[in-house]
Parts: structure tokens; sequence; C-alpha cells
């Protein structure tokens, strides 16, 4: 580990290291997992939806190690040892945009899938990701600057129908893998 990425936040954080069938390997540094080759890891990306359907994308914010200024769907993000998927998302839903367990009550798990990419010079992502959706009855977000640089409401069944009119906004791809396979599963 360079002594700069030493200094980077998710060097003092873990994740959990998983098989290909997620299933727990311990405990690894987050920063080790998204470096060099990487290591396997659990993740997940959360998909609100308003009531009429709209998907909340969020741009990562422009000071994140990978994936800077992409978008991507709600949240993404590690739940850490001991913690569910449905628990990781409702903490990073209120650490990124302020959005209260009290706006939704149908948050589950909708599907998994296993994905490596690597981003520049940067560093690596090799995820079994969960995706979780849930829909919003209260649209109120107080979004954190440190983590989200803009919001945007698009109209899911077109995005998925015709992602190639929204191309200028680069998104994350694991979001885009979890869409792709939204769309084949409806």
């Amino acid at each position: 580990m360079s002594e700069d990425a030493a200094d980077h936040e998710n060097a003092l954080q873990d994740v959990i290291a998983v098989d290909a069938d997620d299933d727990p390997q311990g405990t690894v540094n987050r920063l080790d997992a998204h470096t060099g080759d990487g290591i396997r890891h659990r993740a997940f990306t959360a998909l609100l939806f308003d009531e009429a359907g709209n998907l909340l994308l969020a741009q990562r914010a422009a000071g994140k190690r990978l994936w800077d200024t992409h978008w991507d769907g709600t949240v993404a993000s590690h739940p850490v040892e001991g913690q569910t998927q449905i628990e990781a998302t409702r903490e990073r839903l209120t650490e990124e945009l302020g959005i209260q367990p009290s706006q939704y009550s149908d948050l589950q798990v909708t599907d998994r899938f296993e994905y490596k990419r690597y981003y520049e010079n940067a560093g690596v992502e090799w995820e079994v990701c969960a995706v979780l959706q849930a829909t919003l009855t209260d649209t109120t977000l107080e979004p954190n600057a440190k983590e989200v640089d803009g919001l945007l409401w698009v109209p899911y069944d077109r995005l998925q129908a015709h992602p190639e009119y929204y191309r200028q906004l680069r998104l994350c791809p694991w979001f885009e893998i979890a869409m792709r396979r939204d769309e084949q599963s409806h």
C-alpha cells in the first residue's frame, strides 16, 4: 500500500471477502480489496423509486477514489461484518441522502450478481453485489455533499428501454448490470 493510499479513509475500513456464492471468507481491508487485482467482496446497490416509477440516480462525489462523478443507482456501498444488506442500505440511505426508514417500507433484496471492473489506473471493483429496491412514499432528500454531487429522477422504464438517451451521464458499471438484469427479469 503506498503512503498516499494508507492515508485514504478506505484504508481504515474492512469489507467482507466472499466466494462466488457470497459465502463469507473473513474480512479484508477495503483499500486492499479495491487495488491491484482486487479481492472479491460483498457489496450492494440500491434502487429507490418514487410512486410514479421514476428512479432516483445519484452522481458520485468528485472526491470518490473510484468512479468519481459517475452516475449511480440511489446508493451503493459495502456491508460490514455482522450487518445485513438491508441494514447497510438503510444506513447508507441516511448517510448519503438523509432518507429515513419511515420514508419507505418495502426495501428488499431483488437480485445478486458478481462482476469485476477496473477503473482507470485507480483501482478495481470485484464484488458480489446485492440489488435492493424500495419505493419512497416521501421523496424529501438531504444529500451529503461529501458523497453526492447531483441527483436526478429518471423514468426507469425509459432508461431501461433507451440507455443511449442517457449516455452522457456515464453510469457506474454495477448499476448498468443491475438495470440490465432487472429488465430481463420482468
